[in-house]
């Protein structure tokens, strides 16, 4: 899980401030107030960890990346490309890591990793790392720091502060520039006899992202037949069009998942057919091949409790659209950071309040006896989905402490973030103004309308 991101000079960002993530973290905010670059950073990074090419620091992508931010101008905060591009990173790790000094059998132990980095442009203009650096936490205590960076020479060193890092004997030289902008090269670090566990935090980094995984906000048409040869999709994709061949590979692998603790494991496919059914779009559902030994499939649905069996094409456009959401929140493998833009769209107002609860059963669901700790991360604009959090809050179903809003807005020099104070009783203390639209407003106006229709018809 990332429990917290900071960016400067990014996009509409000059500097958004230390972001706490929470298991559940929604962002809300106006048009074009940089909420989705946030997600687009991580992509970013994301499709960097992934390429092959490793001498290119930040891949901002093509037609064939998970995202395309254009140039490093274009990315940059006001185009200025004199102005570095810093970021900090920091996630829980899946297990505890211990960093052993090979030299003098020191133990350094943490549960958390972090990431700061700064990037700047060179003389193509191209991003090239400026800086990196690793630090290791126990708890709030800083266990570790160890950094790359220029010297007043213009030359790169590595230093650690409390873990002396000792030079191999016939290797002077000072390291190379680093691999993308996480990773200190083999030949670095054999310059040294004990920086080997770098090497170790860079994978903890590469897990981190193919942990991460993305649903943006058109989602794929529904369609009559579904084609799935046998197998397993990483996710849902980013337009959702892997959700009914991510249903049939959990089946077919026999997964199954339970809502909370003490409570029954189900299959997943029933698992999915419950949320459907707790959202109200739906009274029954399944998936079912058109023929045995066929590799085509027809996704069945029932909309009332009486009603005949239908296609899901032949349906209201919302169900097709909200099932990508729901079969990510459950499908990703556990530790896993889904980031979903707008998973409300085409919903009913009382679809979208349902729909927090099935969010809120994905980060408590458990798998083979254990928390799956998934973090979902939902870009919304939904009122009907933060009245029903702040109820959940004040119900104690939802403690405030596992989730973390926040509004996003342009201000006069970029775009500005406010954190959501809410309290156990689910009362937000801060509620930005015109938050959803400026309400007593339509209604003052609506008054004053009618009255002033009334007073230029009296008589009549």
């Amino acid at each position: 899980m990332i429990t917290s991101l900071h960016l400067q000079n990014f996009k509409a960002w000059r500097d958004t401030g230390r972001i706490r993530l929470a298991p559940l973290t929604v962002l809300f905010g106006v048009n074009s107030a940089g909420k989705s670059s946030l997600g687009h950073w991580l992509l970013a990074l994301k499709q960097t960890a992934q390429s092959t090419d490793r001498r290119r620091a930040l891949h901002l992508g093509d037609n064939r990346s998970l995202i395309d931010l254009g140039t490093y101008r274009d990315c940059v905060h006001g185009h200025d490309l004199s102005q570095p591009l810093d970021f900090s990173l920091r996630w829980s790790l899946p297990d505890q890591m211990r960093v052993t000094d090979p030299l003098t059998r020191r133990q350094f132990l943490g549960a958390e990793l972090g990431l700061d980095g700064s990037l700047g442009a060179n003389a193509a203009e191209q991003p090239e790392i400026r800086a990196l650096r690793y630090r290791l936490f126990d708890g709030l205590t800083e266990t570790l720091n160890v950094g790359l960076e220029h010297t007043a020479d213009d030359q790169l060193d590595l230093e650690a502060a409390g873990y002396r890092l000792v030079r191999t004997v016939g290797k002077p030289w000072p390291p190379d520039p680093p691999e993308k902008f996480y990773r200190i090269g083999e030949t670095s670090l054999a310059r040294f006899q004990n920086a080997a566990f770098l090497s170790d935090f860079a994978l903890e980094l590469e897990g981190l992202f193919g942990r991460l995984f993305y649903l943006g906000p058109l989602r794929e048409a529904p369609r009559r037949i579904y084609q799935w040869s046998g197998d397993s999709p990483e996710d849902v994709g980013m337009k959702g069009d892997y959700a009914v061949a991510a249903i049939l590979s959990a089946a077919a692998r026999g997964r199954s998942l339970s809502l909370g603790p003490r409570r029954r494991y189900q299959p997943f496919e029933q698992i999915i057919a419950a949320a459907l059914k707790r959202l109200g779009v739906i009274a029954d559902f399944s998936v079912r091949p058109l023929a045995q030994g066929r590799r085509d499939y027809e996704v069945v649905v029932r909309i009332w409790g009486d009603g005949s069996e239908v296609i899901l094409t032949d349906v209201g456009f919302g169900v097709s659209q909200v099932l990508p959401g729901v079969v990510a929140a459950f499908y990703c493998p556990p530790h896993s950071i889904v980031w979903m833009e707008q998973p409300e769209i085409h919903l009913h107002p009382q679809v979208q309040a349902n729909l927090a609860d099935v969010f809120i059963d994905a980060i408590h669901a458990r798998e083979n006896g254990k928390e799956r700790r998934v973090q979902l991360i939902i870009e919304s604009h939904s009122e009907h989905l933060l009245n029903r959090l702040q109820r959940r809050i004040a119900e104690r179903r939802l403690s405030p402490d596992e989730i973390a809003i926040y509004f996003c807005a342009q201000g006069r020099r970029g775009a500005v973030m406010e954190r959501l104070e809410v309290g156990r009783d689910g009362e937000i203390a801060n509620w930005p103004e015109d938050f959803f639209g400026d309400e007593m407003a339509d209604i003052a106006g609506r008054t004053l309308a009618a009255l002033e229709f009334d007073q230029e018809h009296e008589g009549d």
